[in-house]
Parts: structure tokens; sequence; C-alpha cells
């Protein structure tokens, strides 16, 4: 069992105690605990301000809540304060990744994976044209999983960046990154880690996972919108120059004849320019509290338990032989994500149909179209994705529309 009730989690969220969805689109945002909606009111009603702009009492009462929710999501990902910047989300901060690599990149290869979303292969490509870099692509089996064969062949001496993701956002494939960080760290080359799908739902610790740079979006982790996360590790933080210089990322800006001298904010702050998400940074920080309290190792373990149940129900129905999975079935290295469509009805349609049973589910590529047509679902598939308040009950409304459904197609 997974360690906690979660019918007593779902009283926290004000959606299933006012809605009867059943909701299965976690892939792409989580739903809200009340403690984290109230976190944010209480913010703008009591203390809203700008931080580090001021001695005003508000002014100290805003950068004391923004600080401190550096401090306990760097506790959460096992790493330390200076190490965390705020960003709008995974997409930026992967954007700020490449950019702040730049210099290191020149005339050198860039290693990606065929499971990688969008976000994770399309700023890489962007930087690669600028510098002239190389970016080689590490293929995948037919189950999604990564082929270690291609993975030891596209690392060499020329690598300087390889960027992978935790956990695939279509297969649910939990890649192995402590073992791709020995072999990029023993040719020198950096990695970088898509945690979108992994953050939220797995144990993360970024020391013992030997991680360079990691991002993250609050919005799939209870937390709100606008707020993501990029880990960047201590000693490389410190001598990279800010990707998005401006006010609030220096110390002291002074001009001479000789020109402009700047001397840069100490991490995080010099990679934080303009005014960050205050309000939803004090939402994250709440949203972490939470996820602590139930356990990453207990969610995760409920998360298993219901695509185990989606599996077995499938089989007694008798709904294998017209339900096609796109990834693997064994639980091994798997998250709670399965994609999948039914006959030869279009990803779409199954989706809406699904939607008039009031169970909400995701259709298309998922921003992961190359892995899609690698594994032959050139039309996309619909992407079923639990977590920590989804129930059995969730899963039988799932298989009972499926069955449906499949009758009628």
């Amino acid at each position: 069992m997974s360690g906690y009730d979660p019918y007593e989690i779902r009283k926290d969220f004000y959606i299933f105690v006012n809605t009867d969805i059943v909701y299965l689109d976690n892939a792409a945002t989580s739903q809200r605990p009340r403690q984290v909606i109230e976190a944010i009111r209480e913010f703008y009603e009591k203390s809203n301000a700008n931080v580090h702009r001021g001695i005003h009492r508000l002014s100290m009462e805003a950068s004391k809540l923004y600080e401190e929710a550096h401090e306990k999501v760097a506790k959460f990902i096992g790493a330390e304060m200076s190490e965390v910047v705020f960003v709008k989300g995974t997409t930026e901060a992967l954007n700020m990744a490449a950019n702040l690599l730049l210099d290191h990149l020149r005339g050198g290869e860039i290693v990606l994976t065929r499971m990688e979303h969008h976000s994770n292969i399309l700023p890489w490509l962007r930087i690669a044209r600028i510098v002239g870099a190389k970016v080689k692509v590490v293929d995948v089996d037919s189950d999604g999983r990564l082929l270690w064969d291609s993975m030891e062949k596209a690392v060499t001496e020329k690598t300087r960046v390889v960027a992978v993701t935790l956990m695939s956002n279509v297969s649910s494939v939990i890649n192995d990154i402590e073992r791709i960080s020995r072999l990029a760290h023993s040719v020198g080359a950096l990695v970088v880690v898509d945690g979108a799908q992994g953050v939220p739902h797995l144990p993360v610790n970024v020391k013992s996972m030997d991680i360079d740079m990691l991002a993250f979006s609050g919005h799939k982790m209870l937390g709100p919108t606008g707020i993501g996360v990029l880990y960047i590790r201590k000693d490389l933080a410190e001598e990279l120059e800010p990707a998005f210089p401006g006010g609030g990322a220096i110390k002291a800006v002074s001009y001479t004849d000789e020109g402009f001298k700047i001397v840069w904010e100490d991490p995080p702050w010099k990679f934080e320019a303009g005014t960050p998400p205050i309000a939803q940074a004090v939402g994250l920080a709440k949203a972490v509290e939470y996820l602590e309290r139930i356990g990453m190792e207990n969610i995760y373990r409920h998360e298993v338990e219901l695509i185990e149940y989606f599996f077995k129900r499938l089989a007694e129905e008798g709904l294998e032989d017209k339900i096609k999975i796109l990834g693997p079935r064994s639980l091994e290295k798997r998250g709670g994500i399965v994609s999948f469509t039914l006959g030869k009805q279009d990803p779409h349609v199954t989706a809406y149909m699904l939607d008039k049973h009031k169970i909400a589910v995701r259709s298309g590529f998922h921003c992961a179209q190359p892995l899609h047509e690698r594994l032959g679902f050139n039309r996309g598939s619909v992407r079923a994705s639990v977590y920590l308040y989804n129930v059995e009950e969730d899963i039988e409304k799932l298989i009972v529309a499926l069955k449906t459904i499949a009758n009628l197609a």
C-alpha cells in the first residue's frame, strides 16, 4: 500500500469536492490543494510588496517569504538555496540552461534522446546552430526505453552536454540519471535534466544523482502556474554569467571613461533579474510542504499501483487487443502515465468521447512527436496520467468508458 489515504487527500481539493470529474491529465498540470490557494491569497492580502527593493515592513516580509521558498524548494531536491533559481517554468529553465552554456558548447557536441519533450530539444537545436555545435540523438527500443549502447556510442570526448529527461511524459519510462551522469562526467560533459515529470512524482536528490542542472515546473506539483525552477550546481552557478541580466542581478554598476564595470550578485539572485514570481514562490513552497508531508516515495508507489490496476482491468475486460499501449507494460522503472490508442480511432476522438464520460485526459503528440513516430504512433496517442489524489474508482471509470467506446467503434 502507498502509506497514505488518497480519499482523505481529495478533501483538500475543491475541484473534487465540487465536481464529479475524473481528472487524469496530471502530466499536463496538477490540481491545487486549498492550502496552496490560501497561501497565495494570504500573501496578496497581508504581505504583498516587491522583494529585495526596500526596507519597509511589507518588502521585508515579502523578501523573507521569497527567500524561504528558495530554501524549501532546495531542500526538496537535496540542493542548497544558492543553487535554486526561480523562472516561469520548465521551458524557460531549459532555455536558460542552453543560453548559460552557450560558450561552453561552442564547437562541441550535444547529446539528446529520442524521448525528449520538445522543450528539451528546441533550445539545444537553436544554441547548436548559433555556436556551431553538433547534436546527436540517442535512440530508444520498442518500449521507449533508452538504448544504452547507443548512449555509450554518442557520448565522446567532444560531448559538452547530455540533456535528458528524468521521466518521459509519454511512455512514463524513468531514466537512470546516476548512470548517465557517470558516463557524461567521465568525458567532462555536463548533465542537464528535464525533471518536469520526474520531480512531482519521484524522490529526487540532485547530489546523489550528480546532476549539473535540473529543470522543473511548479504547476505540475500542486503549485501555481508561472513558476519553475532551474537548479544549477553551486560551482557552475558561481562561474556563469547570467543569460538574461537586468535589475536585481547586480551588486553594482559603475561607469567611467573606460566603460561600464559590473559586479554581479551572488547566486541565485544574479539569475533572477527583474520582479520575480513572488506570490507563485509562496504557493510553490506550500506545495512542497504538502508533498513532503505525504512523502514522495509514497506518492510514487501509489501511482504505480494505479497503473498496475489499469493493466489488470484491461486484461479482465478483454480490452488488451483493442488498446495499444505506447511504452512498457512492465512496472519496473516507469511512472504513473499510460499513453495508448483505441483501435483505429483518432486519439482526439477517443479523448472527446472520454470527456463525455467526465474523464479528462490528453490527446495528441504531447510535445514529443519524435518519440511517437519512432514507436509507430504517427497520429499521436491518448494520455492518462495519475497523481497522489487519484483512486481506483477513477481507473474503473476509465475502463468502463473505454469499453463502452470500444463497443461503439
